[in-house]
């Protein structure tokens, strides 16, 4: 007898959505309906709960989770680390909380990210495109002088999106 239980074939795995971004690395951004998480190394979705993902997976899933404009959910998933101070789950922890409208906490948690690593690029953007919006134009052209240190000007993402950002405010 028996059936069901094994991996889907075909289609979403457990109502996974999302997919390989170009734009972020290549970084993998399935998400997992609520209360579950996706888990790259499985391939599939996992009831959600600390110890669930490694911290480096889950970090990346709340990411995934942000990308998606599940801001809340994102923060859930970083309330769930280990180690909550690293630059990447500090940075996206200052993603999800700015795109929630606390443009100032979001801040505070770009510059912890940055005092952690300041060659961190994508942190340097987002943190840029904040300053954008708090009219702090200078601030975020000092952001982009510094990216354009660490990955240039050309095929560097991070550089791009911050210039696109102060191009849209007319600041550059």
């Amino acid at each position: 007898g028996g059936g069901g239980g094994g991996p889907q074939k075909g289609g979403a795995a457990g109502g996974a959505t999302g997919d390989k971004s170009p734009n972020h690395g290549g970084a993998d951004l399935t998400t997992c309906a609520r209360g579950k998480m996706w888990d790259t190394r499985r391939r599939k979705c996992v009831p959600e709960r600390s110890g669930a993902l490694s911290d480096p997976a889950l970090t990346e899933y709340a990411f995934a989770l942000a990308k998606a404009e599940r801001y809340d959910e994102a923060l859930e998933a970083l309330d769930l680390l280990k180690n909550p101070n690293t630059p990447h789950a500090l940075n996206y922890r200052g993603y999800a909380t700015r795109k929630l409208g606390k443009t100032e906490e979001g801040i505070g948690y770009y510059l912890k990210s940055v005092a952690l690593d300041p060659g961190y690029a994508q942190v340097r953007e987002y943190l840029g495109e904040a300053y954008v919006l708090q009219g702090k134009i200078d601030l975020a052209k000092e952001q982009l002088a510094t990216i354009r240190k660490l990955c240039g000007s050309q095929e560097c993402e991070e550089y791009e999106d911050l210039a696109e950002a102060l191009k849209q405010a007319h600041a550059l």
